[in-house]
């Protein structure tokens, strides 16, 4: 993988679904192969040139659940950073004028 992945400069995380898992019994050796569910390809397009397969020790988590189109929300604040100060904004607005 191209470790660490950034984005204008900032490493993000990503999180693609796990296709092909090879383990040699003799040797315990794990090769992990990862998909984006928006991509066409695998990912060894993502992965440092010459690599073919993720270690375990490159796999920094594990899903357990999902929120459909949420990371789209962390894609425009990060591209568009006006629309995450006005969602700042409009959440301290909310704050100081809530009655409680």
């Amino acid at each position: 993988m191209r470790s660490p992945l950034f984005l204008h400069g900032e490493l993000i995380p990503i999180v693609h679904r796990v296709v092909e898992v090879h383990e040699q019994e003799n040797t315990g050796k794990v090769d992990i192969l990862t998909k984006g569910d928006a991509n066409d390809d695998d990912d060894r397009v993502l992965y440092a040139y010459g690599q073919y397969w993720l270690k375990p020790q490159q796999i920094m988590g594990r899903a357990v659940g999902f929120v459909p189109y949420a990371g789209w929300v962390t894609i425009m604040m990060t591209e568009k950073p006006i629309i995450k100060y006005m969602l700042i904004g409009a959440l301290g607005l909310l704050v100081i004028t809530s009655k409680d």
